[in-house]
């Protein structure tokens, strides 16, 4: 087996194309760097650099060898990297969501939950959810579909209902319900990350326009003082920030298709045990909530 720094010093002559140059970015001697360029060419077995007086360059052979020395720095780096997630995870519930909503809830049970839990704040694309779990990057996912496969299984925890809220002088807002259709045309605010909620919206409102404010302060501030419309759900009575609005608008529920997600606590079935308790909380507070 190759040692993993004679192919870093490989991969980095390849790259910098000179043995001065490679000894520089590596912070060792020149004459260290020829006899590691001498040493993997006898683990190779093969010619892999072609000298010349004053020069050393790879051959066609030198640069396929840095090509592949390249893949195994990454794997060897890859393989370190879920060791140790796996390791903090032992130790660590570490959870992510696709939505804000369920994040929400689980902040608002952390006092109430032995483990130590770790929330990401970013949310994730759905489409990468399984493989953050595979990859130990997190030990559950709040996710919108239900996953079950040999290694990975869902639980139900609740329902995330969508909300419009509208000026009370607008003449839907005597309306006990509406659509998506009720909407078209409408300019709305929006927070930019509300995960899997942003399609659904985008998706089935007829010509609407969407506002996005990244800060949280601006869009409590231009929904205090505009007319716009805003979307909450089920979940913004518990969000702090959310009680900060002073709402002079009539929050409507939206019925019909996509106006609707249902989450799970998607995890690792070698994690069950941790996670369980967790998702039975969560479930039984997203009840409490309805």
């Amino acid at each position: 087996m190759i040692d993993n720094y004679l192919l870093e010093e490989l991969v980095t002559f390849k790259k910098y194309g000179t043995l001065a140059a490679t000894a520089e970015h590596l912070m060792i001697t020149q004459p260290t760097v020829t006899r590691g360029m001498q040493k993997i060419e006898e683990e190779f077995g093969v010619q892999i650099f072609d000298r010349k007086p004053n020069k050393i360059s790879l051959t066609k052979t030198g640069e396929l060898a840095a090509e592949q020395a390249q893949k195994v720095l990454a794997l060897n780096q890859d393989m370190i990297e879920t060791v140790q997630k796996y390791d903090y995870n032992q130790h660590h519930i570490t959870v992510a969501s696709v939505a804000p909503g369920p994040v929400i809830l689980l902040k608002s049970i952390l006092p109430d939950l032995p483990q130590q839990i770790d929330i990401n704040e970013t949310l994730l694309e759905p489409e990468v959810a399984l493989k953050k779990l595979q990859t130990n990057d997190f030990s559950m996912i709040m996710t919108n579909q239900e996953i079950q496969t040999d290694e990975i299984e869902s639980r139900y925890i609740g329902t995330e209902k969508l909300f419009v809220n509208l000026n009370k002088f607008t003449y839907l807002a005597n309306k006990k319900s509406m659509t998506f259709k009720d909407l078209k045309g409408f300019s709305f605010i929006v927070l930019f990350d509300i995960g899997v909620w942003k399609k659904n919206a985008e998706n089935n409102i007829p010509d609407a326009k969407f506002l996005y404010q990244n800060q949280y302060e601006a869009f409590t501030e231009i929904t205090k003082y505009s007319d716009f419309p805003y979307f909450s759900t089920n979940m913004s009575k518990i969000d702090p920030e959310r009680k900060s609005i002073d709402s002079d608008e009539v929050e409507i529920p939206i019925t019909g298709e996509f106006s609707s997600i249902d989450f799970y606590a998607t995890y690792l079935k070698a994690n069950k045990k941790a996670i369980s308790p967790i998702a039975e909380e969560m479930t039984l507070s997203w009840e409490d909530i309805i």
